[in-house]
């Protein structure tokens, strides 16, 4: 039986740091300045044998007004509500604060397990910190050292019976029952699939264009943190989720700015951690401002996801605030259509994340991108298609080179990949190869995914083309050379 372990406390007392060794992995960002981490992000721990769910939580602040300080506390809250067990962890070197005494007593109230932790015990220095921590009336805390790696077999010994305790009630809570379930699962002969690999979909945009809010309204609960303040999010967190009967695994990314704007060390940790998430992700899709789309920096984040391969669609958010819609609407198509050509045919969507609407239109452009995605098309219909383009409108011959295109098949999906085997491949001009692209999502369907094409010359089967001459060097001939004899 797994159980979910929330790590709390003051800012930079190093929860981040901690989540990080338990899930064995740099996920949440770590810097020396307090209240980096704002949002709840979820990892798979481990620690020896034992397996777990960790959450990363916000630092606990004592405002409790709708400031962003005080909706942070309250997403920390929650996540001490959810979870089965707290890790309270306290800065040994700064010693026992008021704050942690005002969350001592918070976390006695909300949660029945909680766990006293002393991070940055290492050195004597530490010491004095250590022994105040019993006075929190949490027992006795155990010494860490997150970032060194101390204190992690102590921490073992105080949850491996935790564990046994949560894992002998789930045993105790499993009803009996006389049903074969692997009987129920078939179907005609054929076993019915009980879970899919969820869609990997990641949510980019310049910041304040509402990301956290349509994310939330996707998955239909407050789940991050949102407020008109620009540059909330800071990590790329993952959720999983079902939207609409589809399981999908959800990047929320921190607003991208200009790089000549970014100077803070923080902030382009937040950018390269959300590039990350375009990398791993299938479908991107780029949220836009209604009152400012396609500005410079939304056609650089659309190129970038279109130059590393992902199925991509547009989604313009704050709808609800337009007035003159049909008007609108026409404006972005154009502007799409001039702007972003490498995209041509993508979904372009109008969402409004405060109100939910339109997130049914967005969910359907989301699955119709990821199928375009995955598309393949057979060698023979390729073939024929190539037979067609080329009596249409044949290559050119630079040079008086006759270019001929012998066949063509796809190699690759996710995007799809389609190599075209000619003479002189080099020397097709860049305005033929779009020729051909162009045709290929007219004619196959396949609107708004980026297409790689790579044109290849055949193996010239002359063993002896491009090899020089062996012949002996003048050295190696004037020594052979003998003296005439006299």
């Amino acid at each position: 039986m797994s159980f979910t372990l929330a790590i709390v406390g003051r800012p930079n007392v190093g929860k981040s740091t901690l989540f990080n060794r338990l899930v064995g992995k740099r996920l949440a960002l770590v810097d020396d300045q307090p209240g980096v981490t704002r949002d709840l992000r979820e990892g798979e721990a481990r620690l020896a044998d034992l397996r777990f769910t960790v959450i990363d939580t916000a630092g606990l602040e004592e405002a409790t007004d709708e400031s962003l300080q005080g909706r942070m506390r309250k997403l920390t809250e929650r996540a001490v509500e959810m979870a089965d067990i707290c890790l309270f962890m306290i800065d040994a070197r700064a010693g026992v604060l008021p704050a942690d005494e005002v969350f001592a007593e918070i976390l006695r109230k909300k949660s029945a397990h909680v766990i006293l932790a002393a991070n940055k015990a290492e050195g004597a220095a530490a010491a004095a910190g250590v022994l105040e921590a019993y006075a929190l009336g949490l027992g006795e805390p155990i010494r860490l050292s997150a970032e060194h790696g101390e204190g992690m077999n102590e921490l073992y010994a105080v949850l491996a019976p935790l564990a046994d305790e949560f894992a002998e009630r789930a045993a105790g809570d499993t009803p009996e029952t006389d049903v074969d379930v692997e009987d129920d699962d078939m179907e005609d002969g054929a076993r019915v699939p009980t879970a899919t690999r969820p869609l990997q979909v990641a949510v980019v945009g310049r910041p304040n264009a509402g990301k956290s809010t349509l994310i939330n309204a996707i998955i239909g609960e407050d789940r991050l943190l949102t407020g008109p303040e620009a540059g909330i999010t800071r990590d790329a967190i993952s959720l999983r989720a079902e939207w609409d009967g589809t399981p999908i695994r959800i990047f929320d990314t921190a607003g991208m700015r200009k790089r000549a704007k970014v100077q803070d060390k923080l902030e382009k940790l937040s950018v390269s951690d959300g590039l990350r998430a375009v990398k791993f992700a299938e479908v991107v899709v780029v949220l836009l401002d209604v009152d400012i789309p396609f500005e410079q920096q939304d056609l650089r984040i659309a190129d970038l996801a279109e130059r590393e391969g992902r199925a991509v669609v547009i989604a313009v958010n704050k709808w609800d605030l337009e007035t003159e819609k049909q008007e609108k609407l026409k404006e972005l198509r154009e502007e799409f259509a001039r702007l972003l050509p490498q995209l041509k045919g993508a979904p372009l969507v109008t969402v409004s994340a405060k109100t939910g609407r339109g997130l049914d239109r967005l969910h359907g452009a989301v699955l119709k991108a990821h199928e375009v995605w995955n598309r393949r098309v057979t060698t023979a219909q390729l073939n024929r298609w190539l037979a067609g383009m080329l009596e249409v409108h044949p290559p050119p011959a630079p040079g008086g080179k006759r270019i001929k295109m012998r066949y063509m098949t796809q190699v690759k999906t996710r995007p799809p990949g389609f190599v075209v085997m000619c003479s002189h491949p080099e020397k097709l001009p860049e305005s033929y190869r779009r020729y051909l692209v162009n045709g290929l999502r007219e004619t196959f369907d396949m609107p708004g995914t980026p297409i790689r094409l790579t044109l290849r010359s055949q193996a010239d089967k002359n063993p002896y083309k491009g090899k020089k001459k062996s012949t002996p060097s003048r050295l190696r001939k004037h020594l052979d050379k003998k003296p005439h004899s006299e």
